[in-house]
């Protein structure tokens, strides 16, 4: 039973002064109102008002319970009007999961901007190179930077990655510049993760290169030291040395080949349905900063 419905017809009628009136405002014929009412009335067990042809009258009962009819259905739309407009701002924790390094340099810098701006909102951001598990772990988000398989999370994609073979001039210097594919053999590379395969795109299409060196870790950030100190070439995205191409400490090497364009940073979350205010504009605030042509790919990468 629709009481809450019988509830507004009720209310309509009155401030309509008839049924005919009420129905039509509510796209309801004057028939269906009138048996709501009667609906309404033997359900309390009482008369709510007086018919006639022309109009209604409240009887007594009536009138003490329109009054507070009318109270209830105000409260209610007041109930409505406050869950609107907290869903339209973020409040509470925001439980954030991104890669170590990114997150230093990309997210951890315009953190104090966007907190300014949603001063009830609190951020726990968490740098880690595994994958977490969103649900199980409890986070709000995860940025990931990855060629993303089927999964039963949503993603957003935040900005392209783009991924260049690089070394430094002194390393240049002292084992000369590759100038095919092939001479890479021939060259020290870096890879983190136990030497793992690159996935190039170049003029025949994909192709895999495997490259061999002397160094072996698990962390990007010291592959990155070691590239920068003319140990070798390394594969690296523009976003983690962009500003070390714009300044010379780095150049890029076979420029013909590029990593994998199916790589990209995305936003990861549980699900599209009642997505919560903070994490909708933390999204959207960081699909806002980076862009389709993202700011380390520009000129000024040191933004």
């Amino acid at each position: 039973m629709n009481n809450l419905g019988d509830l507004e017809i009720f209310a309509r009628v009155v401030s309509a002064g008839s049924m005919s009136a009420a129905g039509r405002e509510l796209g309801l014929s004057p028939a269906v109102v009138s048996k709501r009412l009667r609906r309404l009335e033997d359900r309390l067990g009482t008369r709510l008002m007086q018919r006639t042809t022309r109009q209604i009258s409240l009887t007594e009962a009536g009138q003490g319970f329109y009054e507070r009819v009318v109270a209830i259905l105000a409260g209610i739309e007041e109930a409505e009007a406050f869950v609107s407009r907290r869903s339209a701002l973020a409040h509470g924790v925001l439980k954030v999961s991104a890669p170590t390094s990114f997150g230093r340099m990309h997210i951890a810098p315009h953190i104090n901007t966007f907190m300014q701006a949603n001063p009830d909102l609190g951020v726990n951001l968490m740098l880690r190179d595994e994958f977490v598990d969103i649900v199980g772990d409890g986070y709000d988000l995860a940025i990931r930077i990855a060629e993303l398989s089927d999964s039963s999370l949503v993603a957003r994609k935040l900005a392209p990655v783009r991924r260049v073979l690089v070394a430094s001039p002194d390393y240049i210097k002292r084992h000369g510049t590759p100038d095919t594919l092939a001479d890479l053999d021939g060259h020290i590379c870096l890879a983190p993760h136990n030497n793992d395969s690159w996935k190039l795109e170049g003029p025949q299409g994909e192709v895999i290169h495997r490259p061999i060196g002397p160094l072996q870790t698990n962390s990007s950030e010291v592959v990155r030291e070691a590239v920068i100190g003319g140990m070798g070439i390394a594969l690296r995205s523009t976003w983690d040395i962009g500003a070390e191409l714009s300044d010379g400490r780095l150049v890029q090497v076979l420029p013909a080949y590029e990593g994998s364009r199916n790589v990209a940073i995305h936003a990861i979350y549980a699900s599209r349905r009642f997505l919560p205010a903070k994490v909708r504009l933390f999204i959207d605030y960081l699909a806002e900063l980076y862009g389709p042509t993202p700011y380390w790919d520009t000129e000024d990468s040191g933004r």
